[in-house]
């Protein structure tokens, strides 16, 4: 994947983002790139567009996708009748009307929910879709970034996954269209020995703030992305995951001074809840 190279003015270089020019949502902002260099950001719409549209919702995707995002991110864990569902929390009760765990509830169950009132009566029933419906309605369309959540409540999570992606031919490399990525970094070995040719990421939170070259190093054996919270990404960290051999898109960017910060910093690509955020600056051919 081909890297942006950002040259920011000395007010952005010093990541300090103020001013009504910097509000989210306004138009862009003043970012000098160099010609020779322009590359694409890459947008990667988190939970979909779901600034806009509640939360890993068929809505949601759709918007990122209408707001040509690269990649939709989508969160997937399993029903109490082994059943793939794309859901944020191991229980329902933030983002539907329901209540309990992920993995006591049945699909049945889990379908005659509300995921759409509680973010505004707009989207009132809309349900929880299942991984197959978002590979279904959204393959060749935009590319997925599969997030196993929580894999360690689900034994043999990931050959489901691997087995879904198998049956609609999606487990093979086309354009890096499809990549997984957990917290849970055994996981991601498991499915990258189910699924050779896809890529696979790890995800990390702040206490990664000082993680190692032998560390980054022993990711890149089985991963090709490291991707933080954006907290803890520094000039140095970019430099290092790069060094190993792998990208970074860091997590979740909700402001447009959050995206320029990341941009100045040169990340790969920007996990974010407003897709509008993030730049895009499509190469021309030459």
């Amino acid at each position: 994947m081909k890297r942006m190279m950002v040259i920011l003015a000395a007010s952005l270089a010093m990541t300090t983002f103020t001013g009504s020019a910097f509000a989210a949502g306004q138009g862009e902002a003043s970012i000098a790139i160099s010609k020779q260099d322009q590359q694409k950001m890459v947008n990667i719409a988190h939970r979909g567009a779901s600034g806009h549209a509640p939360e890993n919702t068929m809505e949601a995707f759709q918007k990122g996708f209408e707001m040509k995002s690269d990649y939709i991110e989508i969160d997937v864990q399993m029903t109490k009748d082994g059943e793939l569902v794309v859901i944020h929390d191991t229980t329902v009760n933030r983002t539907t009307d329901g209540t309990g765990k992920v993995g006591d509830l049945t699909l049945q169950e889990i379908k005659q929910l509300d995921a759409g009132s509680w973010f505004s009566k707009d989207f009132a029933g809309e349900s929880v879709p299942t991984f197959e419906e978002v590979l279904d309605a959204f393959r060749g369309k935009v590319g997925i970034l599969i997030e196993l959540k929580s894999p360690e409540l689900y034994p043999g999570m990931e050959a489901e996954i691997a087995d879904a992606l198998i049956e609609r031919n999606m487990s093979k490399p086309n354009n890096n269209k499809i990549i997984i990525q957990s917290f849970n970094h055994e996981s991601m070995k498991k499915s990258k020995e189910l699924l050779p040719n896809l890529s696979h990421g790890v995800l990390t939170g702040g206490s990664w703030a000082n993680v190692t070259e032998e560390q980054l190093a022993q990711f890149s054996t089985y991963a090709d992305y490291f991707n933080p919270t954006m907290s803890i990404v520094t000039d140095e960290l970019v430099n290092d995951v790069h060094e190993a051999g792998m990208e970074i898109f860091p997590y979740t960017s909700r402001s447009q001074e959050q995206a320029l910060r990341l941009f100045a910093l040169n990340v790969d690509g920007i996990i974010t809840d407003f897709p509008e955020h993030v730049y895009y600056h499509p190469v021309k051919n030459k």
